[in-house]
């Protein structure tokens, strides 16, 4: 549980009228109970200050998505473990934002009150080296990944684990995933499903060349190097399937488990296991 909560940010997906008509529900009930609200500038909303989400991330207690995973997502990445998110479905899948839109004012208030529990998610901390100079650090909640860029063609990369040489594959990609991310791409990739807070990494290679190139699961602490071929000119990075970096033959991407985790509140009314079964339709007829 975090301290008083005296500022709370909406992050609202534009697009989908349901969503704008609950941020302005809880705009107006926060303001009624002394507590500030901020709005994500992208959305495009009045009624509360608009920031863009860096701003808000550093200066809400609280974070509220109203959308969808990809929503959350795109806020999960600058929030540290101070600030909890609680995430509200008005999208499609759901895995992240559990919280369906009728339980989203009595969940705000249970928040507000301080009576909440947190899921404190691991992350992923990943930099882009070129000829030994950075060009890039990025923070996933889900996966960082390595695919082939605009034609569908394999790519040959190697992929070494605490300095150590692992394999070198020729595949479509390669996914570094989360347990979080463990539902997401690497899930269609083959993956394993695993709890949300476990502490472990996921490696899983997309559509491998050799069919023993299987998925990897290994310790928390482990750092993951990929080096992408020298003649490959054609691949793409990818951070939580939102953020992009072109890749060049001999570029390297280092992964390893991220400095603080991202906190999402979690619903009282479902476990984990709940979700699997409504998202994976499992146990249907």
């Amino acid at each position: 549980m975090m301290g008083r909560i005296r500022t709370v940010g909406l992050v609202v997906k534009r697009d989908r009228p349901r969503a704008v008509r609950l941020a302005h529900r809880m705009i107006g009930w926060l303001r009624r109970r002394g507590i500030k609200a901020l709005l994500d500038a992208d959305a495009g909303l009045r009624g509360a200050p608009a920031l863009d989400k860096d701003r808000l991330a550093r200066e809400a207690d609280l974070v509220v998505v109203l959308g969808g995973d990809g929503t959350l997502l795109s806020i999960a990445r600058r929030t540290g473990a101070r600030v909890p998110i609680l995430g509200v479905n008005l999208g499609e899948l759901g895995f992240l934002t559990e919280v369906v839109e009728a339980e989203a004012m009595p969940m705000l208030a249970r928040v507000a009150a301080g009576r909440y529990d947190l899921d404190r998610r691991l992350t992923l901390a990943a930099t882009l080296e070129r000829g030994g100079q950075r060009l890039g650090a990025f923070r996933a909640l889900n996966d960082v990944v390595v695919t082939n860029g605009a034609h569908a063609r394999i790519i040959e990369f190697s992929v070494s684990v605490d300095g150590l040489p692992l394999t070198t594959y020729r595949a479509d990609g390669i996914i570094v995933a989360t347990p979080t991310g463990s539902t997401a791409y690497s899930l269609s990739a083959g993956g394993p499903i695993v709890e949300p807070t476990a502490e472990v990494l996921l490696l899983c290679p997309i559509s491998p060349h050799t069919l023993t190139n299987r998925p990897v699961v290994l310790r928390p602490g482990a750092r993951v190097s990929i080096t992408i071929a020298r003649r490959e000119h054609d691949a793409m990075l990818t951070i939580d399937g939102q953020e992009a970096r072109r890749l060049a033959g001999g570029d390297v991407v280092n992964v390893r488990r991220g400095r603080s985790p991202v906190a999402l509140v979690r619903s009282p009314d479902r476990t984990y296991y709940d979700v699997l079964r409504s998202k994976l339709g499992w146990g249907g007829r």
